[in-house]
Formats: structure tokens, sequence, C-alpha cells
């Protein structure tokens, strides 16, 4: 579901060309759980932007999604895809804060073109928030904002759920609830999933657990 091969990346700073990605190599099989762990400043973020599409490495052999060969598309065709074949959830929620939360998560259907019908709700029943449907999202506890935040990242199906830091704005209580979703969805839907947090608490969350460091993967 995901294939990267010799991912390079650079920053330039006042002149100073500072590199941040080394050589990255990373598989991800459909139906996977991976947690990328790793501190602050090693890389993670830029690998999930470049994944995500939403940067262009500065060198790669090969940066595959869902079966599609990434580089070299037009920046339509990019946008496409990452509408069509990806779902994205943030530490910050991003959710637009003049709409109801049924709104909210049915969003990503509408800009298909694909009409909700009584998918929204059964969605929002699925995370526990239809009698909040239609409450404005300042309305929600933080904890309940994620929810409709992953609600909407999963409500068009994606073939890949990526996850950045999903529980580093909650309390332990409301990342338990977050992150028993996120173990429900792979179990009951096969969903491909790609954390990325530096909690060493969420190891134990997916199948498999790999390490960034200074730009590196590790196993």
């Amino acid at each position: 579901m995901i294939s990267v091969r010799n991912v390079q990346h650079n920053y330039r700073h006042n002149g100073v060309v500072e590199s941040v990605l080394h050589g990255v190599n990373l598989a991800v099989a459909e139906g996977e759980f991976v947690v990328l762990m790793g501190p602050s400043g090693c890389g993670k973020t830029t690998l999930l932007n470049i994944l995500g599409l939403m940067m262009s490495p500065t060198s790669a052999d090969s940066v595959a999604l869902a079966g599609t060969e990434t580089l070299g598309l037009s920046d339509s065709a990019r946008t496409r895809l990452r509408r069509e074949t990806l779902g994205f959830v943030f530490q910050r929620f991003n959710l637009l804060p003049t709409m109801s939360v049924r709104s909210n998560v049915a969003l990503p259907l509408r800009i298909r073109g694909q009409h909700a019908d009584g998918a929204v709700d059964k969605m929002l029943d699925r995370v526990g928030l239809l009698p909040q449907a239609g409450k404005k999202p300042g309305r929600l506890s933080i904890g309940q904002q994620q929810r409709v935040a992953l609600a909407r990242a999963l409500i068009g199906r994606p073939a890949v759920l990526f996850a950045d830091e999903p529980t580093g704005n909650l309390d332990s209580a409301s990342a338990g609830a977050v992150l028993s979703l996120l173990r429900e969805f792979h179990r009951d839907w096969g969903q491909t999933i790609l954390l990325i947090t530096h909690n060493e608490h969420l190891v134990g969350a997916g199948d498999r657990v790999l390490t960034m460091r200074d730009g590196r993967l590790h196993d």
C-alpha cells in the first residue's frame, strides 16, 4: 500500500543546505497498522508530508501509494490521488468551526461529488457522536473533536490513513478512546494505518513499530 525507496530531502535556509531524510526505504502492506516513532526533528513530519503528497522529495527512486507511482505526477493528479486515496488525522483537528459536526464529516464526500446519504450518521454513531451531529465543533470537548476529525478522515474509506500525533492534545482517557477506534477500524475494515508519534506509550498500538533517528528509519 505504501512503497518508497531511497527518499532523500534537503532544506535550504539562508544559503545553508540541511539534509533531513537520508535514503529512507519504507513498505507498508495493505491492512497493516504501523507505528513510526521518533523524537521531534528526526524527519517524521517531512516524511509524512512526502507520503501525503503535500510536498515532493529532493530525490527518490520511488514513492508509490496504493499501486500508483507518484513521482512525476502533475499537481492536479497528486491532488486527486490525495483526495481519493488518503485520509489524515492531525494533532490539530482542523475542523471548520462554522459548520456542524455532521457537515464537517460529510465534507470529503461532497468534495468528491458523492451523496452522503446515511453514511455520515452511521459513521458518527460508530465513533459515539451521533447525538452531537448538529452541534458546532466548538461546543464539543477536545476528545470529541478528535473523534469528529477521525470520522471525517475515514468517511470516504481511504486506502491509507495517516495519523500524525493524533493523541498529542488529549488527556489519557480521550487518547485511549481514539486509539481504541483506530484499532477497531483496523480490525473491522482492514484499514491501513501509519501512525506517527514521539509518544513511547503508543508503541503497542499497531502491528509493527519503526523508529526514525536523524533522518533514517530503523526496524
